[in-house]
């Protein structure tokens, strides 16, 4: 592997470059708080040929927003379920728009 492989897989926002103690670290959160966004199923970290798990920029941006929320006052589950909730409209957003584009119909009301 050279060093421009090793930069690219860096850069790549789905690359697990992160160890728990180090995700915890940048998150200012603790190794727990990561394990129960995992058990809520929010993110699913990969884990290293050793078992350790491992996250990605695009995991840690998801579980920062939990931790907003959990600073909030949200309970934990209830945080992993509305940013997944979140996730689903937005996505679903993102066809419609495609839906719309595809059928030339610039107003939704019409595409109905």
């Amino acid at each position: 592997m050279t060093a421009d492989d090793t930069l690219g897989r860096l850069e790549d926002d789905d690359y697990p470059a992160y160890t728990m103690g180090r995700a915890a670290e940048m998150l200012g959160t603790t190794q727990s708080f990561l394990r129960a966004i995992g058990e809520a199923r929010l993110i699913t970290p990969l884990r290293s040929a050793g078992g350790h798990r491992r996250y990605s920029r695009y995991q840690l941006r998801i579980a920062a927003r939990a931790r907003e929320l959990v600073d909030q006052g949200t309970p934990i589950e209830a945080a992993c379920r509305i940013i997944i909730l979140e996730d689903q409209l937005e996505e679903a957003q993102r066809i419609n728009a495609e839906y719309r584009r595809a059928t030339g119909s610039a107003n939704p009301a019409a595409a109905a």
